[in-house]
């Protein structure tokens, strides 16, 4: 089997969920985010896209109900022994596949936490998954359950994660070589994944934000690609990929000159995101992060330039985003753990102007403070 964890890693994990799931009342989860079943099991898939569920009880019971090009997936990559699989067929229903083994495992009339919170189970499946469990059982929605266990890394999960930071460097000495004038935004991209793909890393969970000109201030892949101009701005935003972990990088290079303003909007930048670090520690809550944040871009004049948010956690992720909970916003009370890993992004985007500024980096939260885990200079690298 292709596990990335310890059996013992994997016993650890389990046992937290079994314990969270007693002091929550809960007799079985049913989970749908592919970030639940691959942390739980190692079970890697995008199969999530149609009806899949993982199922565990307070027994420790786990039962995985999948389509068929997902059996062999699960026996090769994760510990799952009980494997059910749902036929595809005109008018299916998998919750009937469902009900089988809840009635198996004794559920009925038992407390079910659903997560919601999932890209794996669409508008459509919830309303057929609520109308068949109806007076079947309780249902409550535990979308954050193993979430709020997955946000702090164990020792063998950092190890990922630092060497998704490595393979992050890799793509920006690229992005480093290739931006220059008359190069296509193609041509760095192709070059920041062949770093992270040679280096053995995995698809990101999203994909790469890159935007030169006017597309410099998008915070979002978009398809046009262009090619630099003799003086031009480009915003790039990756992340190295490790076994699905995520260390996520942020930058605006200035292409040929940068103009005065480019500067002023870095120097604040780089201010915010030094003032968010000393903030970044162990006790203090994250919404004090963005705060910190906020305040160092308003008091600087660049209240309409800047986000509500600053950052998220990261970690194993799967599509359509490597955005993990919890989020910096203003009032968020998660108070900050060792073992937290964070992405802070500084974004600035002057629509009046038609400039950007960005610079972001991913931190491993430690007992003392906080570590960036890129090695790479936080400089204005003009190119």
């Amino acid at each position: 089997m292709g596990l990335h964890f310890s059996k013992e890693e994997f016993a650890s994990r389990k046992s937290k969920v079994l314990k969270s799931m007693i002091e929550q009342n809960i007799d079985a989860l049913l989970m749908f985010r592919q970030e639940s079943m691959y942390w739980l099991t190692g079970y890697d898939s995008f199969g999530y896209v149609f009806f899949q569920t993982l199922i565990i009880d307070q027994k420790g019971n786990v039962v995985l109900l999948t389509r068929a090009p997902d059996l062999r997936q699960a026996q090769n990559t994760s510990n799952i022994k009980d494997i059910r699989i749902w036929i595809d067929r005109e008018g299916s229903n998998p919750t009937n596949d469902l009900k089988i083994i809840l009635d198996e495992l004794n559920l009925k009339g038992k407390n079910l936490g659903i997560e919601y919170e999932a890209y794996g189970l669409t508008g459509r499946n919830t309303l057929i998954l609520n109308k068949s469990l109806e007076n079947y059982c309780s249902i409550e929605d535990k979308s954050e359950l193993i979430t709020k266990l997955r946000v702090v890394k164990s020792k063998e999960e950092i190890v990922y994660v630092r060497k998704a930071a490595e393979l992050a460097d890799k793509a920006l000495d690229e992005a480093w070589k290739h931006a220059k004038a008359g190069v296509s935004e193609s041509k760095i991209l192709a070059e920041m994944n062949k770093a992270i793909f040679e280096g053995g890393g995995d698809y990101p969970a999203n994909e790469f934000i890159i935007g030169s000109g006017r597309n410099a201030l998008l915070c979002r892949y978009q398809a046009e690609k262009q090619i630099l101009k003799k003086t031009d701005q480009l915003s790039i935003e990756w992340a190295g990929t490790y076994r699905h972990y995520h260390s996520a990088m942020f930058r605006t290079i200035p292409i040929g000159k940068a103009d005065p303003k480019h500067h002023k909007m870095y120097d604040a930048c780089f201010q915010a995101l030094k003032n968010c670090e000393n903030k970044l520690k162990t006790g203090n809550k994250i919404g004090e992060v963005f705060d910190v944040h906020a305040k160092t871009f308003d008091e600087l004049g660049y209240n309409k330039a800047r986000m509500n948010a600053c950052g998220y956690s990261l970690g194993a992720a799967f599509s359509p985003n490597w955005m993990d909970w919890p989020m910096l916003y203003t009032g968020n009370p998660y108070v900050i753990q060792p073992g937290n890993v964070f992405f802070m992004h500084m974004i600035l985007m002057d629509s009046d102007n038609e400039l950007a500024m960005n610079l972001g980096e991913t931190y491993l939260v430690t007992k003392d403070g906080n570590e960036r885990l890129g090695k790479q200079k936080l400089d204005l690298v003009i190119l």
